[in-house]
């Protein structure tokens, strides 16, 4: 019997919970900690609490709270994107409003889900977002795709590049997977965004869901 390398298990996604309400907060945290592939690692109660705790404990993911005392979710999404770039924010809330939409997406927010997510849903969400492919409300994608192009202003190769983004995948994987340089993959992602009005990728991958094209 020939005995091949161990194989490697993919590390749980590290997760920090925030929300003002103790006990919302723990029992997400709960909830989410007896998920296979999930650690949460620490919670915070507001926003000046979430980047002192994240700094500490170095989360992949943040679930976070929209309306708390003090510094607010977007707030406190602005000040971790600078001081902890690879962390990925997740906005976690009872609030499905266009405004605080908009807003979490500037301050560089990945997802935007509520929170009446059964657990077993939001751990994936947990994931995939880890895995790099933003997490929306079925109702946010909605919202936030209204009055946006429709998809014939791309040509084709546009529109293929435009799927790949929608599944996560990085410059260099869409260059390999289409047999292109990483630097025209640049540029045919930058004039999608400019056709389509978008400002990044999240709202290029809402888009391609929100039209079916994937």
């Amino acid at each position: 019997m020939v005995n091949g390398p161990p194989v490697q298990e993919e590390p749980d996604v590290r997760v920090l919970v925030v929300d003002d309400q103790d006990l919302v907060r723990e029992g997400i945290a709960a909830l989410l900690g007896i998920q296979p592939g999930i650690d949460v690692v620490g919670s915070a109660r507001d926003g000046a609490e979430a980047v002192e705790e994240a700094q500490r404990c170095r989360p992949d993911v943040v679930l976070m709270d929209i309306r708390m005392p003090g510094i607010d979710g977007v707030a406190a999404t602005a000040l971790l994107r600078r001081r902890l770039p690879q962390c990925r924010i997740v906005m976690l809330t009872t609030f499905n409003d266009d405004e605080y939409v908009g807003r979490a997406l500037k301050a560089g927010a990945v997802g935007y889900l509520l929170k009446n997510l059964p657990a077993a849903e939001l751990a994936q969400a947990v994931r995939l977002v880890h895995a790099g492919v933003a997490q929306f409300d079925q109702g946010v994608v909605a919202a936030l795709a209204a009055g946006v192009p429709a998809p014939d202003v791309l040509t084709p190769r546009e529109t293929e590049v435009l799927r790949l983004i929608s599944a996560g995948a990085t410059n260099k994987e869409i260059a390999a997977r289409l047999y292109l340089s990483e630097g025209t993959v640049k540029n045919h992602i930058s004039r999608v965004l400019s056709r389509l009005g978008l400002r990044d990728r999240t709202q290029a991958a809402l888009y391609a869901r929100e039209n079916r094209l994937i």
